[in-house]
């Protein structure tokens, strides 16, 4: 499917805020402040697109996904999704209305040895929620389904009565891929389905991701740890850093010519397979530790780290703004960032 700026918004998230309360007491607990996972996200995904999500550890990514399918109940905020022509906050849906509403979302979670239950068979794995849901009638007709999910993903349909200690990661990986679509949804969260596999096994499974995108029409919001992992699977990507997105633009652009400072240290990072221009590139050191999500710095949250900050990022908090044909950064250096770091954008595009 052809991604242009006339496709349709299938999810809009408008000033997501995701923050956990810390208490304090043993006895009479109070809150003496939160944890700011996701601080004022605003970002849409087109319907059949890939948007990758990228940051280090504990940026918010992760949490981003998961109070997007209601997984955690935002503390703000709204989740907007198209259902059949009709817009639905997913936010405020409760109970049995957010239980129909989980056969349009779902999502593959990062840790296949985690997320399979080691005491159910893979048939029943997979077809538990078809019966939950009720979409095919007779234990027949869901092992039939069952199986040409399996088939579908890769694996031979006759593994359905095995258990998931007899399949290795990528295989197991696959299994939650064919659990995540045995409701046949239109929107998947991707929760680092690759970074707990071989890297030869990444390929293969990014390929299959690929491929059911294309035959089923999927959309994804696709999160990953570096930007090499998504280059080629994302139509946009967006880079987050310490519960903030700090930068969004369609793919080929953000590897090209990179606005943020974080983004620019990200993209250094990436391994070059010339060996050349890999000795002659310059890379970008990030100084310091990620501050706390649970007392930010004041104005741009990534101040204290950045090669290029100002008295006014200590200040003022830059916003997250457009700076032409969808390229979005927060930064007040942003127009300048390329010039004063231009070795990153020249190398790695």
């Amino acid at each position: 499917m052809t991604i242009g700026t006339s496709t349709p918004d299938l999810l809009q998230v408008r000033d997501l805020k995701m923050y956990f309360p810390v208490m304090r007491g043993i006895v009479l607990q109070r809150q003496v402040g939160a944890v700011k996972a996701v601080d004022g996200l605003n970002f849409s995904i087109k319907k059949g697109e890939t948007l990758g999500l990228v940051g280090e550890s504990g940026c918010g990514k992760s949490t981003t996904g998961r109070a997007i399918l209601q997984l955690h109940k935002p503390t703000a905020g709204e989740v907007i999704f198209q259902d059949n022509g009709q817009s639905r906050d997913l936010v405020k849906l409760q109970g049995e209305e957010m239980r129909k509403m989980r056969r349009k979302v779902q999502m593959i979670f990062q840790d296949p040895y985690a997320s399979l239950n080691p005491r159910m068979t893979v048939g029943d794995i997979i077809g538990e929620p078809i019966r939950v849901h009720g979409l095919r009638n007779g234990q027949a007709a869901v092992r039939e389904r069952v199986q040409d999910l399996l088939a579908l993903v890769g694996l031979n349909p006759y593994f359905i009565n095995r258990y998931p200690h007899e399949f290795s990661g990528g295989q197991r990986q696959r299994i939650g891929i064919a659990r995540a679509l045995a409701v046949e949804p239109e929107f998947v969260v991707c929760d680092e389905p690759v970074s707990a596999l071989d890297v030869s096994i990444q390929a293969q499974v990014l390929n299959l991701l690929e491929d059911l995108q294309q035959k089923l029409g999927l959309t994804y919001l696709f999160i990953a740890h570096g930007l090499s992992v998504v280059k080629h699977i994302s139509n946009r990507v967006a880079v987050m850093y310490l519960g903030k997105m700090v930068e969004l633009a369609d793919g080929p652009k953000l590897y090209s010519m990179p606005m943020h400072p974080y983004t620019q240290a990200l993209l250094s990072a990436v391994p070059i397979p010339d060996p050349k221009i890999e000795k002659q590139r310059k890379r970008i050191i990030l100084e310091g530790d990620v501050p706390s999500p649970l007392n930010p710095p004041t104005g741009c949250r990534f101040h204290t780290r950045c090669p290029i900050a100002i008295d006014r990022c200590k200040q003022e908090e830059p916003p997250f703004q457009d700076y032409g044909g969808g390229h979005f950064a927060a930064c007040w250096r942003a127009r300048e960032s390329s010039e004063l770091m231009p070795s990153v954008a020249r190398q790695t595009a």
